[in-house]
């Protein structure tokens, strides 16, 4: 019989995807091992569901709907809303910070690194200049970006500014570069009868891909249906075309500029920064190494999963950066946690993918599912039904049917959400030279 420690802390580090489910497996295999404590530490008290981010961006799905909060989807798991800035692998301790400067120092028995990872700045000049796609705020400061474009676009006689205003620019041809254009110029397609000055071929979409050809992840050929859909559309889609700098409203490529009102940088991604710099070995890319069980072979009592780790498959080669790993990894990862805790042998990670899916906006998409390849509207059913079902509550599974049942009959609205407070706007205004009685008073 195995004699377990009177108590045992496992910290979960992330609270994206992989983070939750990591814990949520953790509670259900601990349920009768009451010596278990278990803690998540996320910046944020929800999680994104980001393969529906690209939905929420154009307005087809509530933007609060792709995402959970988290607490409602643990049952007994410690909560703690605060940012991991380091952790001491030696002492076994996370330190991190809550808004306000409050300070936390958690100790740990097992720590599960699950921060993910953010957009690769570094290996364009200029990338700060463009706008990212990983969260919540990024699609809503596009989304409103883009309907501000195509007002400015509406209302300006300038020839110049009018062809600025309604050029995009998306860099990066993967899954989320793709998937991103798909959806833009399905919302242009469907907003531009509220702006009656505006042409269809007028708005010019853009995609470059550094490497050979566009959606990498994917069977070549199905690449190739979703090059075509996106070309009938009047998208320019480059490959083997590498973006040289980025500047304010303008890209440059080799022996080419390219002035854009709107550029969006989706070429790859870094881990975060604290999985990067933790003690423990890394790959050339930064992100963890473990070995088949997902457990530092430097430290053990450290394991990682999701976009910050690097996980050899049975060929030896990293597992991808998927959502459908991701949540697998999280569970076994669980697995083999509470198995250590029990005295047992871990297990090694395998994993065949299902396939992989791409949404191209307008109920159309690519897929290979099981090894079948799919495209148009049964890989876009596909795919939304798989996501919905990864949503961990029916409650919100509801909502975000119910977001795509209206979709099917109304178009997306053009309202834009506006950020600035009160105080905010009166500054604005004020500094534009109208006075606040002038406001009242046309108020």
């Amino acid at each position: 019989m195995t004699v377990l420690p009177l108590r045992t802390s496992i910290v979960v580090l992330g609270g994206g995807f992989g983070g939750v489910a990591a814990a949520r497996e953790l509670e259900r295999l601990s349920r009768h091992l009451p010596n278990v404590e278990i803690t998540l530490v996320s910046r944020d008290n929800f999680f994104v569901l980001t393969p529906l981010l690209f939905e929420a961006c154009s307005g087809a799905l509530e933007l609060r709907h792709c995402a959970q909060p988290i607490r409602p989807a643990l049952r007994r798991t410690r909560f703690v809303e605060a940012t991991v800035d380091d952790v001491d692998v030696e002492r076994r301790i996370v330190y991190a910070t809550a808004p306000e400067g409050i300070t936390y120092e958690i100790a740990y028995d097992h720590v599960v690194v699950a921060l993910g990872a953010t957009t690769n700045q570094t290996l364009i000049p200029g990338s700060t200049n463009a706008f990212t796609f990983k969260t919540m705020a990024d699609a809503l400061v596009l989304r409103n970006h883009l309907i501000e474009r195509f007002e400015r676009a509406d209302a300006t006689p300038d020839p110049a500014l009018r062809a600025r205003c309604l050029t995009i620019v998306v860099i990066g041809g993967g899954l989320v570069g793709v998937e991103l254009l798909g959806e833009l110029t399905a919302f242009a397609d469907d907003v531009l009868r509220y702006y009656p000055r505006l042409r269809r071929d007028e708005v010019r979409f853009h995609l470059f891909e550094a490497s050979a050809r566009i959606l990498p992840e994917v069977d070549p050929k199905l690449a190739e249906v979703a090059t075509r859909v996106l070309r009938k559309r009047g998208a320019d889609i480059r490959s083997s075309t590498p973006v040289k700098a980025i500047e304010p409203r303008r890209v440059y490529l080799a022996g080419e500029t390219i002035d854009a009102g709107t550029v969006v940088l989706a070429a790859g991604i870094v881990p975060n920064v604290v999985a990067s710099r933790m003690a423990v070995g890394h790959d050339k890319r930064g992100r963890i190494v473990v070995g088949p069980t997902m457990q530092s072979e430097s430290h053990p009592h450290v394991w990682a999963l999701g976009d910050c780790a690097s996980i050899p498959g049975p060929d030896g080669h990293p597992y991808p950066a998927l959502a459908q790993h991701a949540t697998r990894e999280a569970r076994h990862v669980a697995r083999n946690v509470i198995a250590a805790v029990q005295g047992r042998a871990p297990t090694p990670f395998r994993f065949d993918s299902l396939g992989t899916m791409a949404s191209l906006g307008h109920a159309s998409a690519v897929a290979q599912v099981l090894g079948v390849r799919l495209t148009g509207f049964p890989a876009w059913w596909f795919r939304r039904t798989y996501y919905l079902f990864q949503m961990p509550r029916w409650d919100r599974r509801f909502r975000i049917v119910l977001d795509w049942t209206v979709a099917l009959f109304f178009r997306p609205d053009i309202t834009k959400v506006e950020l600035a407070v009160e105080q905010e706007q009166t500054m604005r205004n004020s500094a534009a030279g109208v006075a606040p009685s002038t406001q009242a008073m046309a108020s």
